[in-house]
């Protein structure tokens, strides 16, 4: 219990005050449905102890809600985007069209676990190789390129640009010559930072910060190249990837839900927290219940996330475009106010 309640106490130290939006047109029979799922997790467990045995009685959803949990706010003046889970073209083997391998987790990349000597450092990993019995960083993108890689191919890809943008998404699905899927996953990484080439292409000039997304980056990519090898390099962080049995799913280990599931700093908002959001940009005004069910090397700070918008083109073209300003509130079980 001491650790939830601490993880609770981080979570309202961003709180200016304690505010109660009244979700509108929330279909609340589905959120009691993804909070049973979210249920069957540890780190939810943790966090809503006899409320998520209580719900699997629940006969009202709307009511279950409202008598069992309050919103504290954690911060307003956010940011959220979107991502999908993309659908590649692929070969299990190597062709002259399909040349791009899509790697599992190298044999030689060390993932050192701090915690296991420094407790304070539970949630940190160093990543790295063994050269001259000495733990160094692993090889970046640039020079993986330039070498061969000491692991296993998933598949092949007729794109290096898809398959970098699989990365950034996290998971993805590839489609086979004969028509087959097969469903792919993050399951490692290479220790870098992530760099964006969003930001790298917005200083050196070649798209206006106006008109960043995905879409822009691709079509840059297309008329340019030449130059596509240096601005994705400018991102030494690589992911790599485990072949699955279904769609995406998130750090937390549930296959996620399109506009239900959203990708958060565990450092300060815990996996497996129900949350309510309020975005705006543009084009949208969005006010729904969601879960923290996963992570992203680009999400970081409190008032930021990353809503999972869904599988194939529409959902690939909401992520990309989706930029908007956010609040975010925390669902406290009441059981638990203090």
């Amino acid at each position: 219990m001491k650790i939830t309640l601490s993880s609770f106490l981080i979570l309202l130290l961003f709180s200016a005050c304690s505010i109660t939006p009244i979700p509108k047109n929330e279909n609340f029979d589905a959120v009691l449905k993804t909070f049973k799922s979210n249920c069957s997790t540890k780190k939810a467990q943790a966090l809503y102890a006899t409320l998520c045995t209580k719900a699997n009685n629940v006969t009202d959803a709307e009511s279950f809600f409202k008598e069992n949990f309050t919103l504290s706010l954690i911060g307003t003046d956010g940011l959220m985007t979107g991502y999908y889970e993309p659908e590649l073209q692929g070969s299990l083997v190597k062709t002259k069209r399909y040349k791009y391998p899509i790697y599992n987790t190298p044999d030689d990349l060390v993932v050192v676990k701090l915690g296991s000597v420094y407790k304070n450092l539970k949630n940190y990993r160093l990543r790295g190789r063994i050269k001259s019995h000495t733990l160094v960083p692993y090889f970046t993108r640039e020079e993986l390129s330039q070498r061969e890689v000491n692991a296993s191919v998933i598949c092949y890809t007729n794109s290096k640009i898809d398959r970098f943008f699989l990365e950034v998404q996290g998971s993805g699905r590839v489609r086979l010559e004969n028509g087959e899927i097969i469903f792919i996953g993050f399951d490692n990484q290479n220790g870098h930072p992530y760099k964006s080439i969003g930001k790298y292409l917005i200083k050196s000039g070649a798209i206006k910060k106006e008109d960043i997304s995905l879409q822009s980056i691709r079509k840059w990519f297309v008329q340019h190249p030449s130059q596509v090898d240096e601005v994705l390099n400018h991102n030494p962080s690589v992911v790599f990837f485990k072949q699955k049995k279904h769609g995406a799913t998130g750090a937390l280990g549930l296959e996620l839900t399109p506009l239900r599931s959203i990708a958060v700093d565990k450092r300060v908002v815990p996996l497996g927290s129900m949350l309510y959001l309020s975005a705006k940009d543009e084009n949208i005004q969005f006010d729904r219940i969601v879960f923290a069910q996963d992570t992203g090397g680009a999400i970081k700070g409190a008032v930021r996330a990353d809503m999972f918008c869904g599988f194939g083109k529409k959902a690939g073209e909401m992520a990309g475009n989706l930029k908007a300003d956010l609040k975010i509130w925390v669902y406290k079980p009441k059981e638990e106010k203090r």
